[in-house]
C-alpha cells in the first residue's frame, strides 16, 4: 500500500479517548488529523490549545469528500456511532470505532446489553472486531472496524491461548477480577465519577451485567455460566489490572503457561510475558500501547491466576485505533505507538 500522508478525521475529540487519539495521530508520520463536530453547539465549545491542524469542519458526508478524509475515529456514545458510521462510510471513509456499537455480532444480543435497540443491523455483520493479535488480516481488509473495549482487551489477550491450549481445567470457573481508572467512564461528570465520590474510595460497579462481558465470551470462547466478571473502580485516573483465576490441568505450571503465551504471541510487538511468579502493575503500561502479562500457578492444587495490565486509553481505546489504523493502510503496525 502507498505511505501518502492520510487525513483521519476524529469525532469526539474533547473526550478522554479521543483527546488521546489526537495527541498520537498528531506525532504520526503519516497523518493528518482533523478535527470534526457532530453537535450542533461546536461553536460555542473549545478545541484542544495543542491542535494546529485544519480548522474544525462538521461531521458530515460532504465536509468528509471534500476535504478527501481517509478514515474517521469515532470516539462517541454507540447511538452517535451508528448514526454516523454509514454516513461515512458512504462518503468512501474507513470507520474505526471507539464505541460498543459494532463490537457484537447480532442486533437482538447488542439490546440484551446496552439495552437499546441497534439501528444499524446490516453494519454488525460488516464490522471487523479490531484486536490486531486476534484477527490482524481481517483488519487489513477492512473499511469498519470495532475497537475492542478496554476491559475485554486485557481479559481476551489473557485468556484465549490458554482456554485454546486446553489448560483450564474444563470444570472449573473463571473469575475476572479487574480494576478501572476513572478515565475508564468517560469525560461526562456523573456522581459515580465525582471527585468527592472517587477519592479516597474503592467500588465496584454493573455486577454481573457489564455490557463488556459479552466480548469475552465470543473471543476467547469461554462459556458463560463459567465466567464471572467483576468491574472496580480505582480512585486513579487511568490504567486497568485484570487478576484473572481458574484451576489448570494437573500437572500444568507456570512455566508451562509462559510457553503457551511465548509460542501464542512471538513477534508481537505490543505483548509482553512476565518471567514466572512476577506479575505486571500499571506504572509498567499507563502511557503505554502495551498489554502486560504475568503468572502463576500453585502445582499442589492447580490453583493458578494470570496479571493482565494495559493503559485504559492506550492500548484499551486510542492507541489500539490507531494500530488498526496502520493495519488498514499498510504503515508499521508500531508506526506512532513507539
Amino acid at each position: 500500500m502507498s505511505h501518502t500522508p492520510i487525513h483521519a478525521g476524529i469525532v469526539g475529540f474533547r473526550g478522554y479517548s479521543g483527546a488521546e487519539l489526537l495527541q498520537i495521530l498528531t506525532r504520526h508520520p503519516h497523518t493528518t488529523p482533523v478535527l470534526m463536530e457532530h453537535r450542533a453547539d461546536s461553536e460555542d465549545r473549545s478545541r484542544p490549545r495543542s491542535y494546529r491542524g485544519p480548522a474544525r469542519i462538521a461531521c458530515s458526508g460532504d465536509a468528509a469528500r471534500e476535504l478527501g478524509i481517509n478514515i474517521i475515529f469515532l470516539a462517541t456514545p454507540p447511538e452517535v456511532s451508528m448514526e454516523l458510521a454509514p454516513v461515512m462510510l458512504d462518503a468512501g471513509a474507513k470507520v474505526i470505532d471507539l464505541s460498543g456499537a459494532f463490537r457484537l455480532r447480532t442486533a437482538d444480543t447488542f439490546k440484551k446489553w446496552y439495552k437499546e435497540e441497534h439501528t444499524q443491523p446490516s453494519l454488525l455483520a460488516e464490522a471487523v472486531y479490531g484486536l490486531p493479535e486476534f484477527y490482524r488480516d481481517e483488519v487489513k481488509g477492512a473499511r469498519l472496524i470495532a475497537n475492542p473495549g478496554c476491559y475485554p482487551t486485557a481479559a481476551n489477550i489473557a485468556l484465549e491461548p490458554l482456554v485454546a491450549a486446553g489448560v483450564i481445567a474444563p470444570d472449573t470457573d473463571i473469575v475476572c477480577d479487574a480494576k478501572s481508572g476513572v478515565s475508564g467512564a468517560g469525560r461526562k461528570p456523573t456522581l459515580k465519577t465525582h471527585f468527592c465520590e472517587v477519592t479516597e474510595n474503592f467500588s465496584a460497579y454493573s455486577l454481573l451485567d457489564h455490557r463488556h462481558v459479552p466480548e469475552v465470551l465470543m473471543n476467547s470462547k469461554v462459556a458463560a455460566e463459567r465466567f464471572s466478571f467483576t468491574a472496580q473502580l480505582l480512585p486513579i485516573h487511568r490504567g486497568i489490572l485484570e487478576t484473572i483465576y481458574f484451576r489448570v490441568q494437573k500437572e500444568t505450571n507456570s512455566s508451562d503457561l509462559i510457553d503457551i503465551y511465548e509460542k501464542r504471541y512471538a513477534g508481537e510487538p505490543f505483548i509482553r510475558i512476565y518471567h514466572a511468579n512476577h506479575v505486571p502493575d500499571l506504572a509498567a503500561v499507563n502511557h503505554t500501547n502495551f498489554c502486560d502479562l504475568g503468572v502463576k500457578v500453585d502445582a499442589g492444587t492447580g490453583r493458578a491466576l494470570v496479571v493482565s495490565a494495559i493503559d485504559n486509553l492506550v492500548k484499551g481505546a486510542a492507541g489500539q485505533a490507531v494500530q488498526n489504523m496502520n493495519l488498514m493502510f499498510g504503515y508499521p503496525e508500531a508506526e506512532g505507538l513507539l
